[in-house]
């Protein structure tokens, strides 16, 4: 089993330390460098497998000897260019020397190699070892491998290649791609390249053919067939080599009895067949997994993830799952290995840690986003969030781009629940910030809400709704999506006629009913002037409701800028300042 992963100058990494264990989750942002963990594995797995093929058994007289590998054979990162496997692509440094020649000082360059260096831990038959290999560009097209340099005092050699790093098998697979309508034999060599490349589609059912008797092992295809029907409720039948088309075909039956072909079947369904076919054909492996969990509805990811570690412990394999989902990270955080890939990757906590206490109900999903942002932002809903980032826009306010990205949790207008939050996060991460914005409330804040780094805010007005309701907009509304021409003008007066007298008539309706009037700060604006008002105009124009509380966002991008509350500012110079405070994890 492998146990740390160490990188340097590999493609997204300047510099990594990676736990490992027998199931690891690697968590993060889109092109974080999940991806490119499973990559160094892989990386290291052929510089391994070419030296032992080069040089196991030979002495030679060079001091470092190196073997030569070209791009084509990294069937798992598949590049066009040789320097994409380094850092920025920088594969050699330049350091200026000045240098005596002929009684002359010259400047002159000294240009050195960059080296991407991979390490690997490792326990095989109850016996540590490390295992590391740095990689020399030659060319676009090649590099070359040696063992990884160690200092012995002044002298630099070798690290020794231990033989127990020589039984490790390692296999990479991406995720579904589709299924390909006919599907031609390969060889097994071939299946690798096209799982290398990203093709799934073109090798599922040669995958399944390697099970099925004689071929594979005994009780191989059993065991398979019985944990897609246990899953899906289907029966997969055998795969049949059809010799004069130099095709496989495969089908399965319905619950109904009635066969189809596997390209009939969902997505899901021959994903979770890949995951399995690929575990069954690769015992004792360890297994490389990029978005196990692509396709699949969340009651189906948590029971495949579950499966996925069963059967690897069974095969002695090993999994590492590079994943997007908050069920797998959920059910890996008590039992296995969960690396997060904010700032260095690093892992979450362990067995009994105070992370995993604190995250028991909030979720690694909101953890993660706290690390990677550092401050938190409490609001009613959405619609809040849209109406914020459209005053934001308007007034041309720094928030902007504070808002766009921003991690939030909707609270309603619950104080406790914001603070119950934000306090059980704080004990995973403690320098988080948060903001927290409510509407009018029947009483103070909390006397503790302040507490701790959560900054508590209540709107003036009743409601942020009250912010954007006035008579100029709600007419500018009215004819803000018609044309300039004779027909949009002459559509535009009518409609701002309406919307006029649809204003009176509920703002009538409101004095009736003893309630504020539509302008008050005390006017519930949402529930007792805008839904009827909106209503009632678009009845008036026969059409359906075009505006509803959910797009209110777009009335606070017609408020002039100049008209704009003052205290709209005060709350977004808030959001910026605490967002210019925080934390984000960065080592």
């Amino acid at each position: 089993m492998l146990t740390r992963l160490r990188v340097r100058n590999f493609k997204r990494f300047d510099e990594a330390d990676i736990e490992l264990g027998q199931s690891v989750v690697l968590i993060g942002a889109n092109n974080c460098g999940k991806t490119t963990a499973l990559q160094a594995l892989a990386l290291w797995d052929i510089g391994r497998r070419r030296w032992f093929e080069k040089r196991e058994g030979k002495t030679s007289p060079e001091k470092r000897p190196g073997v030569t590998i070209n791009r084509r054979d990294l069937i798992s990162i598949p590049v066009p260019n040789a320097s994409l496997l380094w850092r920025d692509m920088r594969v050699r440094s330049g350091e200026q020397l000045l240098v005596e020649e002929k009684g002359e000082r010259k400047q002159k360059t000294k240009t050195t190699n960059i080296r991407v260096d991979v390490i690997v831990d490792g326990v095989t038959n109850g016996r540590e070892w490390s295992c590391g290999f740095e990689f020399d560009y030659a060319n676009e097209e090649s590099f070359y491998c040696r063992p990884l340099r160690s200092a012995n005092g002044e002298r630099v050699d070798r690290m020794p290649v231990p033989l127990e790093s020589k039984t490790v098998s390692v296999a990479f697979l991406p995720p579904m791609s589709g299924l390909a309508g006919v599907e031609a034999v390969a060889e097994p060599g071939r299946i690798n390249v096209l799982i290398g490349e990203g093709r799934t589609a073109e090798v599922l059912r040669n995958l399944c053919y390697q099970l099925c008797p004689p071929q594979g092992p005994e009780g191989t295809w059993e065991a398979l067939g019985g944990h897609i029907k246990a899953l899906f409720g289907v029966e997969l039948l055998a795969p049949k080599h059809i010799p004069e088309r130099g095709e496989i075909t495969m089908q399965y039956r319905e619950p109904s009895g009635t066969r189809l072909d596997l390209s009939s079947s969902g997505r899901g369904l021959q994903q979770t067949l890949l995951l399995l076919a690929h575990l069954y054909a690769n015992p004792k492996t360890v297994l490389l997994l990029d978005e196990p969990d692509a396709h699949l509805e969340i009651l189906r990811q948590r029971q495949t993830y579950k499966l996925l570690t069963d059967v690897a412990l069974e095969q002695e394999s090993q999994i590492v799952a590079a994943s997007h989902s908050e069920v797998v990270l959920n059910e890996a955080a008590d039992r296995d290995v969960v690396i997060a890939f904010v700032g260095k990757p690093h892992r979450i906590g362990g067995r009994g840690s105070q992370v995993l206490k604190a995250l028991c109900e909030i979720g690694f999903e909101d953890y993660y986003q706290a690390e990677q942002t550092g401050w938190v932002l409490y609001l009613e809903g959405s619609t809040d969030l849209a109406i914020l980032q459209a005053f934001a826009h308007a007034l041309g306010h720094d928030a902007v781009e504070t808002l766009n990205r921003p991690f939030i949790h909707y609270v309603g207008n619950n104080p406790r629940e914001a603070q119950q939050h934000f306090f059980g996060l704080q004990e995973a991460k403690s320098d988080l910030l948060g903001v927290a914005l409510f509407d009018r409330l029947p009483q103070e804040l909390p006397a503790d809400f302040g507490a701790r780094g959560l900054t508590g805010l209540v709107w003036r007005r009743r409601e942020i709704e009250n912010y954007l309701c006035s008579e100029e907009v709600l007419l500018a509304y009215a004819r803000h999506d018609l044309g300039d021409d004779l027909f949009g003008q002459a559509e535009a007066d009518r409609r701002v006629k309406l919307m006029s007298q649809v204003i009176d008539e509920v703002s009538q309706a409101l004095e009736t009913l003893g309630k504020p009037a539509p302008w008050s700060p005390d006017t519930k604006a949402t529930d007792d002037f805008l839904d009827p008002l909106f209503q009632k105009y678009f009845n008036r124009l026969e059409l359906p409701n075009l505006l509803r509380k959910s797009d209110y966002h777009v009335l606070a991008s017609l408020v002039p800028s100049d008209e704009i509350d003052p205290e709209v500012r005060e709350k977004l110079d808030v959001f910026r300042a605490v967002a210019a405070r925080a934390c984000p994890r960065s080592d």
